[in-house]
């Protein structure tokens, strides 16, 4: 008779981040959204931290200094929880999937904001293996299984 292995499912919120150090499931419904996955396999644990992106000017490609800050803080915080529930990392992977809004002018600012991101994690020691990045109207779900590194979305 076949089994069947549940995982905890931690479902998170835009503009919030879960750690976790056991085999869980992180879920997140990407519109208009980024999520940056950080695992390291070895360790089996990780976060995912949930961004939503924020146009609210007339010229959408500009993305103030304020909202860029917010995010890289957020980001900064959710690497300094990781590192403190697994300290013997040596190996941290990140893995970027994102949701742009169906407008151009909004999806130049959002690549604008996934650039910083990816520097940000690249200057924090760690490796980039994936970014998968789409427009549409229709929101992603995100699976994140972090103690094998495993990516869905839908």
């Amino acid at each position: 008779m076949p089994t069947t292995t549940t995982h905890r499912e931690v479902v998170v919120a835009p503009d919030r981040f879960e750690v976790v150090a056991d085999d869980a499931v992180l879920v997140a419904q990407l519109l208009s959204a980024t999520a940056v996955c950080i695992y390291d396999a070895v360790e089996e644990a990780g976060a995912l931290l949930h961004l939503r992106f924020i146009i609210r000017s007339a010229k959408p490609a500009d993305v103030t200094d304020t909202t860029l800050a917010t995010e890289l803080l957020l980001l900064d915080r959710c690497i300094e929880s990781l590192r403190e529930v697994i300290p013997g990392a040596r190996n941290l992977q990140a893995k970027i999937a994102a949701h742009l809004p169906e407008d151009p002018d909004a999806q130049r600012a959002c690549d604008s904001a996934l650039t910083l991101v990816r520097h940000f994690l690249n200057d924090s020691g760690m490796t980039v293996v994936t970014s998968d990045v789409a427009a549409g109207s229709a929101p992603r779900e995100l699976r994140f299984r972090p103690s094998m590194g495993w990516l869905q979305l839908r």
